[in-house]
């Protein structure tokens, strides 16, 4: 059984590496681009790309340190590559699509390592939990994935490694012998690290270092914790310096040169405004518990639902039965692994509730302390046939279907741009994208000055306001610059559930290229559509190169489909 679990356990860690250099076409929000390899592409390649607010001198939100060691460094390998490497030249977009990835992939197996020296110290089965890890969709999709939030979770796992030793170390209370001193360093080093890269990372390293703090005390109080507290002091403290004075050499300028900056009071201070959350999107509290854990981690979500009604009425009865005083005061209420393990996942899901704008991706980081809850010895274990299901159709969707036209896309029109059809000619090109994600520019491999391509996002404007901005585009001046006439290809790209919109506008087609799959729910096909022939139309992203709009229309040729 043990080696069974051992080989599905290979089997899927192969899996995770083989889908990110295949590579995975969902896009699953532009977080993902946008909080890292679109900003370190410009400053490492120095290629076009669009910078987001976060990231500007006036309004820094977001830590660059992370970024710098993450999609920097992959994009500053593939500059030698470029330089000296067999084959000198420059990299191809799915090189700077697959560089972060690939890196984020390798961290993520420090999940794994994680797991497998924490897992028997809770009382959980090692391998059982492995294989639950490995096997969620979440590890494969949003752990290979250039976000905060997966850094966030690699921090909160490595935190529960260090304080495990001394949270399920003996059950008999007794004062715990101080541990080394690189231990309280590097404890308060991963604290300060955790909190520059997301503040919310407060919420997740609350109840771990509460049960650190309290290990072994009679009578907890306040005192007691600062006392623990002032020995993560020093590490904390020497891991902020260095990211305040990295992030304000990188976000100093010439109007503001020996400014310091604090990336987390920024961040703070715009998303403690209620306003500003509402920008993002709200939603309503109980997102996180009824929804977001359920989308994550489907099956084992309920489990843990399950467990903590259990472990509720054991309370509720031990309170009848006992009273209050006795009951509060019996230490196999408090200190068993599932009691922790419980705390460790519902404590941050209900601190992140507190806010209004709930995202599914925030909960990332409480992956860990759910497969060793549902692993624990104690458990029934998760049912398998519904547990692969839901892994399986996340996967699926997130990792292929939602919006998977858009990256292939870009690849297809950086193709474009590559092989010009006229070489001696100088061409404009006009990329228009309407009712998708926003395009991570960098992916075009555009030179930073004097790219003859313009990238226009118009979001989810509607049909009107598209043909206008259509009609000015074709008539702009970059066509007829000094020099003589340039050639100027407009490409559109829109999903096939918005496609109609563009026999509005009235331009001729001159080519049509289909990419499958690509799934917007913010315009999804109608029921009746997946059902006829034209399924594949409205599950794919439409790329249409347009000509000038002439008195009279041409026919239009035949789309051509790309797999």
């Amino acid at each position: 059984m043990k080696m069974a679990a051992r080989v599905l356990w290979g089997s899927l860690s192969l899996l995770r590496l083989v889908w990110c250099l295949l590579p995975q076409t969902g896009y699953v929000h532009p977080d993902e681009f946008f909080q890292s390899p679109e900003v370190m592409a410009e400053d490492v390649l120095g290629i076009k790309a669009v910078r987001p607010w976060e990231f500007h001198p006036s309004s820094p939100c977001r830590t660059v340190v992370f970024p710098l060691l993450t999609s920097g460094s992959a994009f500053w390998l593939l500059r030698l590559w470029e330089e000296w490497g067999p084959w000198p030249g420059p990299v191809s977009g799915y090189a700077l699509l697959v560089g972060p990835r690939l890196l984020l992939t390798s961290l993520s197996f420090a999940l794994d390592l994680a797991v497998y020296h924490v897992a028997p110290r809770w009382g959980a089965e090692r391998w059982n939990a492995l294989v639950l890890l490995s096997g969620s969709y979440v590890t494969l999709v949003f752990y290979t994935r250039t976000f905060s939030n997966a850094i966030e979770g690699l921090l909160f796992v490595w935190l529960l490694v260090l304080v495990s030793p001394r949270v399920t170390g003996s059950c008999t209370p007794k004062k715990p012998a101080p541990g080394p001193l690189w231990h309280s360093w590097l404890l308060g080093g991963v604290m300060a690290a955790g909190f520059f890269n997301r503040p919310t990372f407060l919420a997740f390293a609350l109840v771990p270092l509460f049960l650190w703090g309290t290990y072994g005390a009679t009578n907890p109080s306040l005192k007691s914790l600062t006392k623990e507290a002032l020995v993560l002091l020093p590490g904390a403290t020497l891991t902020a310096v260095g990211f305040v004075a990295v992030d304000s050499c990188y976000f100093s300028s010439p109007s503001r040169p020996s400014t310091l900056v604090l990336t987390p009071a920024n961040f703070l201070y715009y998303n403690l405004d209620p306003a500003n959350l509402a920008r993002h999107g709200t939603h309503v509290r109980l997102t996180h518990l009824a929804v977001n854990g359920f989308l994550l981690f489907g099956v084992l979500h309920a489990h843990a639902l399950q467990a903590a009604w259990q472990q509720l009425r054991a309370c509720l009865q031990a309170f009848i039965q006992m009273g209050f005083p006795r009951a509060l005061a019996a230490r196999s209420l408090q200190s068993s692994p599932r009691s922790h393990l419980l705390l460790l996942y519902f404590m941050p899901l209900a601190l992140l509730s507190v806010f209004s704008h709930q995202e599914a991706r925030f909960l990332i980081p409480l992956l860990v302390p759910l497969v060793l809850l549902c692993s624990l010895q104690t458990q029934l274990a998760p049912r398998k046939g519904t547990l692969v299901l839901c892994n399986a159709l996340g996967a699926l969707f997130f990792g292929c279907l939602h919006q998977g036209g858009l990256v292939p896309g870009l690849g297809h029109l950086e193709q474009v741009v590559r092989a010009s059809a006229l070489p001696r000619v100088p061409t404009h090109y006009t990329l228009l994208f309407t009712h998708t994600y926003m395009p991570p520019r960098h992916l075009l491999h555009l030179p930073g000055l004097g790219s003859p391509v313009e990238v226009v996002d118009m979001g989810g404007a509607e049909d009107q306001l598209l043909c206008q901005a259509l009609s000015n585009l074709t008539r702009q001046p970059a066509c007829h610059v000094a020099g003589g006439p340039w050639l100027c290809r407009l490409f559109v790209v829109t999903p096939g559930t918005t496609r109609s919109a563009m026999k509005k506008c009235s331009f001729p087609l001159k080519n049509e290229t289909l990419i499958f799959p690509h799934l917007t729910l913010e315009d999804p096909p109608a029921l009746s559509s997946l059902l006829s022939g034209a399924w594949r139309y409205h599950l794919s992203l439409h790329i249409l190169e347009l000509g000038e709009k002439p008195d009279n229309m041409t026919e239009k040729p035949l789309p051509k489909t790309q797999p």
